[in-house]
């Protein structure tokens, strides 16, 4: 048996190539909202847990603790956000969108938005739901197989 397989075989190399494409899209469509990718998620993500914690927001987008650090340093340079102490825990800092933030928020979503619609008015209803159940088994075999 041989253990070398094409990479046109691979689905991981198709899973990969979808999303570059998703991202470098959606990096472009943000753009003119002046937020990147990771940004853009972070505000997503605040906007529906106000008050939520860094490392907490951390694992909502994916990304490390020290990466989302420097989003939200970004993020809170422009304004966009802002970080208070939690009531409590005074080392914790709740993050919140500021007026701004919410304004450029809606603008990048509505952006997103319409890439999203785009890649769904592709499938019919059932394809959609075959793919994001076909995508499910794909994360479900890989955490399975994760030493």
């Amino acid at each position: 048996m041989t253990t070398s397989m094409p990479a046109s075989e691979r689905l991981g190399s198709h899973l990969k190539r979808a999303e570059q494409a998703l991202g470098a899209t959606k990096s472009a469509v943000l753009k003119p909202a002046g937020l990147t990718v990771a940004q853009y998620s972070a505000l997503l993500h605040l906007s529906g847990n106000p008050g939520i914690s860094a490392a907490a927001l951390a694992r909502l987008c994916g990304v490390t603790p020290p990466t989302m650090n420097t989003v939200l340093k970004n993020l809170q340079e422009r304004a966009l956000i802002e970080r208070t102490p939690h009531e409590w825990h005074r080392n914790v800092l709740e993050t919140r969108l500021t007026d701004e933030g919410r304004a450029v928020m809606a603008d990048a979503d509505a952006r997103a938005v319409r890439v999203e619609r785009a890649l769904a008015a592709e499938f019919t209803d059932a394809e959609r739901a075959e793919l994001v159940a076909l995508l499910g088994r794909c994360v479900a075999v890989l955490e399975r197989e994760r030493p």
